[in-house]
């Protein structure tokens, strides 16, 4: 199971969760909220906005923008998404991982049952 999304981003900034370098163009437009999601928090559903062009692209900003593997970063992000705060910072955004989220895993179910459900 994922560690809890505030014990993790301390521990990652040393106490401090909005301790996030910003980086290039990835998050330049990116504007704090008065939110009770921390700044790092933000920025994460920030890069959830964007699209991405290039396979690979995602994964090389997850690491550079939060120092996380991919997998970490996911864990983190579905954890984040699971909270009543994300959802009012941001409905349509998490509404639509929320989704996302729920595809995958119904494919994935119906892949290892071998059925089309």
């Amino acid at each position: 199971m994922a560690e809890p999304l505030q014990d993790h981003l301390a521990e990652q900034s040393g106490g401090e969760a909005d301790a996030v370098p910003r980086r290039g163009s990835l998050l330049d437009d990116f504007q704090l909220r008065d939110s009770p999601l921390s700044e790092r928090e933000q920025q994460i559903l920030a890069l959830e906005r964007q699209w991405w062009k290039y396979a690979g692209a995602k994964e090389q900003a997850i690491r550079e923008l939060f120092d996380l593997s991919a997998t970490h970063y996911y864990q983190i992000l579905n954890a984040l998404i699971d909270t009543e705060h994300a959802l009012a910072h941001d409905p349509m955004l998490v509404k639509r991982l929320r989704r996302l989220r729920t595809s995958r895993q119904r494919a994935r179910t119906a892949r290892r049952l071998g059925s089309d459900a």
